[in-house]
């Protein structure tokens, strides 16, 4: 293969992996390396449809003024991700603003953002983020066509599994497994055929590596999705209340909070407080496949009257390894379990596909021999 050739494939496959991972990004609500703006509010630093590298929050270190950020809004188009830049900070939290507005977020009905509602900084060289043209507008039009067909698969096959950001994960897993076995099926006379075949065919091994991908994919879904950081909203009062989120200043209320898992693998849950204001007992949860279970949340007003946000940041990990393992890579970065946990996943699937299917290339006839539906036709008669 000339170096042409090979250039043009590591181009498509970067394309495919950036649009992937702009789709994965969106369904989990968290970037995951590359995202986008979907209105002018950015304009003309990022045009609408135009993408972005995201660092997530985790790594990207201090928030600056001058950083242009993805938070969890609010109230700004009813709530959800957002990108606009910091112009300010106060003792509440970060001062906003799209670079086209003419005022600010908070200015327009929008709380100081928190800490814990950035989910990623935007790539800067300069003062200036690194953007890529329209790539949030090719993302959409394939977001548009994945959610579709996981429509019309769950109605068809009677189960809403496959919607969602985990129905995605399934959706990649169960399509690349199709395709293998059908190039499986099509391919098993090659050897009658060997004379007409040529090894331009796709590695087995990025086939089974493609597998172990998604199979990572639908448990990093499972993880992330269900995660991340709660807000609730109180107000210190002068005198007591009947309502739970109305607290006489200085004082505390107590409540049940319930913590759920959907799936059908056990979950470790390990909650973050934002502040002195807000206390879970128990921090750290291990709950069983379909089950729920209570904890104590005590909310405490601040000494001084008016309206407050306080802040939960939940980290969830599938239970795959021993708790205090999982503990322990937890204290060391919250993100070291998932990425222990996939490799546990991902690693063990990869050596064993390639164990049983080895390592030739998945070989494609010439054109002299005959056609797929030829093919498929000759298999069914």
């Amino acid at each position: 293969m000339d170096w042409r050739g090979t250039a043009t494939k590591a181009v498509g496959a970067v394309l495919a992996l950036a649009l992937v991972a702009l789709v994965v990004g969106q369904l989990l609500g968290q970037p995951v390396l590359l995202s986008y703006v979907t209105t002018g509010s950015m304009e003309p630093t990022i045009g609408t449809g135009d993408g972005f590298v995201a660092v997530p929050s985790a790594v990207a270190g201090p928030i600056e003024e001058g950083d242009v950020v993805v938070f969890e809004a609010e109230e700004i188009q009813g709530g959800g991700l957002t990108t606009h830049r910091v112009v300010g900070e106060t003792d509440r939290g970060f001062v906003t603003r799209g670079d086209a507005n003419p005022f600010t977020d908070q200015d327009g009905g929008e709380p100081p953002v928190k800490r814990e509602q950035i989910v990623a900084v935007a790539w800067q060289v300069g003062d200036e983020p690194v953007v890529i043209p329209h790539l949030g507008t090719v993302a959409e039009g394939v977001q548009g066509g994945v959610e579709t067909l996981q429509f019309r698969l769950a109605g068809l096959l009677g189960t809403r599994s496959l919607l969602g950001t985990q129905g995605f994960g399934y959706l990649i897993f169960g399509l690349t497994v199709l395709l293998y076995a059908i190039d499986v099926f099509l391919s098993s006379d090659r050897r009658r055929d060997r004379a007409r075949e040529r090894d331009s065919g796709l590695s087995a091994r990025v086939v089974v590596g493609a597998m172990a991908a998604s199979l990572m994919l639908a448990a990093t879904a499972a993880m992330v999705a269900p995660a991340g950081p709660q807000s609730f909203e109180i107000v210190s009062s002068e005198f007591e209340s009947e309502r739970s989120d109305v607290i006489e200043a200085g004082t505390n209320e107590s409540l049940q909070f319930t913590v759920g898992n959907g799936g059908q693998v056990p979950v470790y849950v390990y909650f973050e407080e934002g502040s002195e204001n807000i206390d879970i007992e128990p921090d750290r949860f291990e709950v069983g496949g379909n089950e729920l279970v209570n904890g104590t949340l005590t909310l405490t007003a601040p000494p001084e009257t008016g309206s407050y946000r306080l802040f939960l940041t939940e980290h969830r990990y599938l239970a795959l390894l021993p708790e205090s393992q999982v503990r322990a890579l937890y204290s060391v970065h919250p993100w070291l379990p998932i990425v222990v946990i996939d490799a546990l996943i991902g690693v063990p699937f990869y050596l064993a596909g390639i164990a049983l299917v080895g390592t030739e290339r998945v070989r494609r006839r010439d054109r002299e021999g005959p056609s797929t539906s030829d093919r498929i036709l000759a298999r069914l008669r």
